[in-house]
């Protein structure tokens, strides 16, 4: 049965099947909770109170495999700010997956895959910033993400990624 799910990838799980887009494919799955989780070239499928739901791999800002838990938390854009995007972290969500088989490798693997730069900028007032230029999955484009800390001036935050997405456009 191992030689016939290399063959052809892995199940996908009926709870997937109507949610999944043209051509999306199930890359790996495995049961957890309400559900299941599952990776996709476009996102990480998790359950939810109404059904699976998918995070985009550009919008996971972490995710850890610990003792069969798979911890993830989601990023929103909150905020457009002229070329790049103001992100703030969800609560993490935290989903029993006892039999994770390859997950977490994947899982790795793509949300490392979607970075294509990184730059962490402390400030002189304490707090900082993270700045990420991802890839979108789905698209040919690339976004600039501002992640800032707990407590960090905001608007600093704004300004430097605005003045970051200008010289990435060449207008600055």
């Amino acid at each position: 049965m191992r030689w016939w799910r290399r063959l052809v990838g892995p199940a996908v799980p009926e709870d997937l099947r109507p949610v999944l887009e043209d051509g999306e494919e199930v890359v790996a799955a495995a049961p957890a909770a309400d559900g299941h989780v599952a990776v996709t070239r476009l996102g990480l499928w998790l359950p939810g109170q109404d059904g699976p739901r998918r995070i985009g791999w550009h919008l996971v800002s972490k995710a850890a495999w610990s003792d069969g838990v798979l911890t993830v938390v989601e990023a929103v854009e909150a905020e457009d700010l002229d070329g790049a995007v103001l992100l703030r972290d969800l609560p993490a969500v935290r989903l029993s997956v006892p039999r994770a088989g390859r997950l977490p490798e994947l899982v790795r693997r793509r949300v490392e895959g979607a970075i294509r730069a990184r730059h962490r900028k402390d400030l002189p007032g304490g707090g900082g910033a993270w700045f990420v230029l991802r890839k979108v999955p789905g698209t040919d484009g690339l976004v600039l993400q501002a992640r800032p800390d707990a407590g960090t001036d905001v608007e600093t935050v704004r300004a430097m990624a605005r003045e970051a997405a200008r010289t990435l456009s060449g207008d600055g």
